[in-house]
């Protein structure tokens, strides 16, 4: 009896989650009234002079004495040697130290003539100088102190220049907004392939290749290595779940959760290496130096944890779907986003006919021969995808045009074995129907984009960030401790700012250096925070592919909203939040490297 009240009440918040959501305006207009809410605050901010000094934890040093009380000098360096003033428990004790305030500046250097000499400018009478280039003949630049410290503070939306860039950045925000161009040019590929019954076919096939036991278990897992793809698993994977769970008679949402939380909420898990691992490596390095010059995090650093994360989030999405979430839906009616017996087109027949069979092979031949094409450009040395890219390796940068011919080849095969296109303007219609099926997203995503922008502007993200993180350094937490409350912070933070790059670049500076000087490595604070970033995506409207999923979660059940998109995804984030922490936490008492250099520890004492 317990349990099934335990279970009723569960259902009852999520219910009530529910209804308070969907209570709320439309998105479109949430994200109106968000965006007046950011313009206000910004203001508000200015006209109270609200500021937040940057403040980051030094170790108290002490001189080191002789048996003579005089000071030790260091032989190499002349100074007086120091060393960390410990507190009661041994640690090294901490101060909160304002950041000195710096500008970047362009580095410039003497002229100098075959002798050595300054060259002297006729003119003025004063040596020349030239601007210094780095490796790529860009100007080199470097922080200057100016005196004072370091503060962030807001910038006003109210004012002349704050009207201006709102005005004039609109357009770029909109056509800039991330998801815009991927969903955009993913779905593209994606409706041809739809619309020529290729899916639909390819869903019968997994049908009878996977158990329907193990269905949502392989959607988790596939959400979960998409990140290989960077964010085309927003876009690609969530239509096929539904219309998969469709087909076989379960509940379209049960599906479109299961994967949508293995895309967004396991985002950092994976058993490859990806893209995101060499740019955390890289921020949690420079955060990493404000203690200890020349350390270097390994982009591999947390492999083995990500690793054993994958399998780990894959078995607790699985439970979270069939004991909670569809359990949920199965008591709702099919205009509610329960299940609905399968129609005929929805593949009630359980074997491929002859000709679906005869399309899939073509199409699967047309497919093989694009990855082909796609892996000869990417091995090849001087084919266009073959080497680095501004920040990846090139193919990482057209994943999105990829998939789009991943989709579009074998759907016009199929297309074409199937009878379907008598000329051209068969196939631009197909096309025109896809990219139609598009405008609500292109609608939501013109407010979103400014909504997301305003708030960056306003440096309201900035301030939240920056007094976040002092005061849970400031609390005096062991360890495990400060592991769990910077888990909690970057989930609340998560919320508020919704790019985990920016959100990091913010946080290592502070966190990092502060967890060192207590014994924490650097390796397992950016494993926290992976974690952290990971768990609240699904549920924070700063996730800008939140939109697309409610976009096609109505496509199912029109009447939906965001309360129970968000009441529909709440299980996860708290059942994937508790298992993580616990992981992270077993993991650290066990002593296992998180990766490859993952290190659990570091010791200040024995620092260079």
């Amino acid at each position: 009896m317990a349990t099934n009240s335990s279970s009723k009440s569960g259902a009852g918040i999520l219910d009530f989650i529910e209804w308070l959501g969907n209570k709320l305006p439309d998105p479109v207009t949430l994200f109106l009234l968000g965006t007046i809410l950011v313009v206000i605050l910004s203001h508000v901010a200015v006209v109270a002079g609200l500021e937040v000094t940057e403040r980051l934890p030094q170790p108290v040093t002490e001189e080191v004495l002789d048996d003579d009380g005089e000071p030790v000098i260091d032989e190499e360096t002349g100074e007086p040697k120091t060393r960390p003033v410990l507190d009661d428990d041994g640690e090294p004790l901490l101060e909160w130290r304002p950041v000195p305030a710096t500008e970047e500046r362009i580095v410039t250097e003497v002229v100098l003539d075959d002798d050595g000499e300054p060259v002297i400018d006729e003119e003025t009478g004063l040596p020349k100088s030239r601007v210094v280039l780095d490796d790529d003949g860009e100007p080199l630049l470097e922080d200057v102190e100016i005196g004072g410290h370091a503060t962030h503070s807001a910038t006003s939306l109210l004012t002349r220049d704050g009207i201006y860039w709102a005005l004039s950045s609109m357009v770029t925000n909109f056509v800039e907004f991330p998801p815009l161009g991927v969903v955009l040019v993913g779905m593209l590929g994606i409706g041809v392939a739809e619309r020529t019954g290729l899916i639909g076919a390819l869903l019968k096939w997994f049908m009878l290749v996977v158990p329907n036991m193990l269905l949502t278990p392989s959607m988790v897992f596939i959400g979960i290595m998409s990140s290989l793809a960077t964010d085309a698993g927003y876009v690609v994977l969530p239509p096929l779940a539904m219309a998969l769970y469709k087909a076989v008679g379960r509940s379209p949402l049960a599906g479109l959760a299961a994967v949508f939380a293995g895309v967004s909420a396991g985002f950092n898990a994976n058993l490859f290496i990806t893209g995101l691992d060499p740019m955390l490596a890289e921020l949690s390095t420079l955060g990493a130096r404000v203690i200890e010059d020349g350390y270097q995090v390994n982009p591999a650093a947390n492999w083995g944890f990500m690793v054993a994360s994958t399998f780990v989030i894959t078995l607790t999405g699985w439970f979270i779907t069939d004991r909670f979430v569809e359990k949920r839906l199965n008591k709702k009616t099919p205009e509610e986003g329960g299940p609905a017996e399968p129609s005929a087109s929805d593949a009630s027949e359980k074997h491929l006919t002859a000709e679906e069979s005869r399309g899939i092979r073509w199409s699967l031949g047309a497919l093989f021969a694009t990855l082909g094409v796609f892996a000869a450009l990417i091995l090849i040395p001087g084919m266009p995808l073959y080497g680095e890219g501004e920040q990846f390796h090139r193919w990482v940068h057209v994943i999105v045009p990829m998939l789009f011919f991943v989709f579009l080849v074998p759907g016009l095969t199929y297309g074409i074995v199937m009878k379907q296109f008598r000329n051209d303007k068969d196939v631009s219609k197909l096309l025109i129907e896809s990219m139609s099926a598009m405008a609500p997203i292109i609608v939501l995503a013109f407010i979103a984009a400014q909504f997301i922008e305003y708030f960056q502007y306003s440096g309201l993200d900035r301030m939240l960030a920056m007094a976040g993180g002092q005061w849970l350094g400031q609390m005096g937490f062991g360890p495990a401790m400060l592991m769990i409350g910077f888990i909690i912070i970057t989930m609340i933070f998560n919320m508020f700012m919704g790019s985990m790059s920016a959100k990091y670049a913010m946080f290592a500076p502070i966190f990092i250096p502060m967890f060192m000087l207590v014994g924490v490595s650097p390796e397992l604070s950016q494993a926290a925070y992976r974690i952290g970033d990971s768990v609240t995506n699904i549920i924070t409207p700063l996730n800008a592919y939140l939109i697309v999923i409610l976009v096609f979660m109505q496509k199912y059940v029109p009447k939906s909203g965001i309360g129970t998109l968000i009441a529909m995804m709440f299980p996860y984030t708290v059942g994937f939040t508790i298992v993580w922490m616990a992981m992270l936490l077993v993991w650290m008492a066990l002593g296992i490297p998180l990766g490859v250099d993952g290190h659990l520890h570091y010791d200040i004492l024995t620092r260079p």
